[in-house]
């Protein structure tokens, strides 16, 4: 059988991560990619080829270009050109240059989802309900802030929930303005314009919903909604899944894990839903997109965040919804890469007797 080649951009396991200096490429991340190369090799209609050498990867994908013929290009690269989270756009950017047909997210969208500010404001265009938040550029500013408390500090870009952990959500001015100084403290790694955000701090269930696929003109798969189930979370820790829940496995938030919202009110999907495939639209998502969302106190939805190249691991979000629809993970990578080829191919371009993606809300 000929299989089809694609080219497979990782991130620099060789690199640590720009964004946070300290955390260094482990036995675990190399874990990860194993099970990755192993769930791809499973497809056997393709044959992969792997570059993960960000030193020589400019060099590497112009001369993939011109000397091999390849099908596509599987951009898995969420870390960013040499593990710098504010370049994720340069990879689809190089790939445009070069004219590699890619999967995923093109270069603007990449820059527009990594700053929420753009995000929230075309969120509000589309009229998609969003928290509610002041954007503060002094801690000098802090104490004449009108919002209501508890509220939570966030940087206007990152990473990773790099900077957002449980003292980011506070109960008084006094210490609203000790976390605003801290963050801005580090915002040299994120943010050279020093904008931070003062958002209300959402109580309510913690949510996630993926798309698989190119709504609303081609077909796509709304993944089932899942939510951070805080059961085990001591009761004077904040509710959320910062940076002690993703990167610290001793943590006291080390117990939060991901479910499906089987309890989730039906209109309330149906907005999160709706809404999700109407920002995929409008910010030019493609084949495959995870959308953050929060309940309030009132159990009314909330967007967190938009994540146009979720992480790919096992068991990310992404991979955990897909099992709740009975997708395996390779079974994942294989919808994504048909969403792919039947945006950029067309139909008729394929085999006829390939299942592309068939259009179906999964409950």
């Amino acid at each position: 059988m000929n299989r089809k080649r694609v080219l497979v951009v990782l991130g620099d396991e060789n690199k640590s991560s720009f964004d946070i200096p300290f955390l260094k490429i482990d036995c675990t991340d190399l874990e990860y990619t194993i099970k990755l190369k192993q769930a791809l090799q499973l497809l056997d209609e393709y044959e992969f080829v792997y570059l993960d050498n960000h030193s020589t990867l400019i060099q590497d994908l112009y001369l993939f270009k011109n000397n091999n013929f390849f099908h596509l290009v599987l951009n898995l690269c969420d870390s960013g050109f040499n593990n710098d989270s504010k370049t994720e756009c340069y990879i689809p950017a190089l790939l445009n240059l070069i004219n590699l047909n890619y999967v995923g997210a093109n270069s603007q969208c990449l820059s527009n989802c990594y700053n929420k500010l753009i995000i929230y404001d075309i969120a509000k265009q589309l009229s998609v309900p969003i928290p509610n938040t002041i954007i503060v550029d002094s801690a000098d500013t802090a104490s004449s802030i009108d919002i209501e408390l508890p509220v939570i500090v966030k940087p206007v870009r990152g990473h990773g929930s790099y900077n957002i952990t449980s003292n980011n959500v506070v109960n008084n001015k006094e210490d609203l303005i000790q976390i605003i100084n801290k963050l801005k403290e580090h915002q040299y790694v994120i943010d050279k314009e020093q904008f931070v955000f003062v958002e209300e701090f959402l109580t309510g269930k913690d949510l996630t919903v993926g798309i698989i696929g190119n709504p609303p003109k081609q077909p796509y798969i709304v993944l089932p909604v899942i939510e951070e189930d805080y059961s085990l979370l001591p009761p004077y820790l904040p509710k959320i899944c910062g940076y002690e829940a993703k990167w610290i496995s001793d943590s006291m938030y080390s117990c939060v894990k991901s479910i499906q919202a089987v309890s989730l009110d039906a209109n309330i999907k149906t907005i999160i839903v709706e809404s999700s495939i109407k920002l995929f639209e409008k910010l030019d998502c493609y084949d495959y997109c995870r959308f953050d969302w929060r309940l309030d106190s009132n159990g009314q939805p909330k967007l967190l965040e938009v994540n146009p190249n979720p992480g790919w691991l096992w068991d990310g979000h992404l991979a955990k919804m897909c099992q709740y629809a009975n997708i395996n993970y390779s079974e994942m990578f294989r919808l994504i890469l048909k969403a792919a080829e039947h945006r950029i191919y067309s139909k008729n371009n394929l085999n006829k007797n390939e299942k592309i993606i068939e259009t179906e809300l999964y409950n």
